[in-house]
């Protein structure tokens, strides 16, 4: 699947863009699976490894990882970078699904 296929997948997707190697990003880990489990079938939340997943990085100009980007019927409506508290994450998706 391409990245557009995946962004256009659902109402609202979410994807994070991360590296094994980056320390930011592994905390952000158990965070994000939280997330998931709140959020349920309500959205979809991606995961890339940028290095695994170039072509997508690239398409979504990724500058630093780990980078969030929330998407709406395919259109970009949040992005952040860097580690965040669950809730913040959270808030960004459920105003996202309204």
């Amino acid at each position: 699947m391409n990245y557009t296929d995946l962004i256009n997948s659902s109402k609202v997707t979410v994807v994070e863009f991360f590296a094994t190697w980056c320390p930011h990003c592994q905390r952000m880990m158990p965070v994000v699976d939280q997330v998931k489990e709140l959020v349920g079938q309500k959205a979809d939340i991606v995961q890339l490894d940028i290095d695994a997943s170039q072509e997508a990085s690239q398409e979504a100009e990724v500058q630093s990882v780990p980078t969030f980007i929330i998407y709406r019927d395919g259109h970009e409506v949040w992005r952040q970078s860097g580690e965040m508290e669950g809730e913040l994450l959270l808030s960004q998706i459920e105003k996202a699904l309204k």
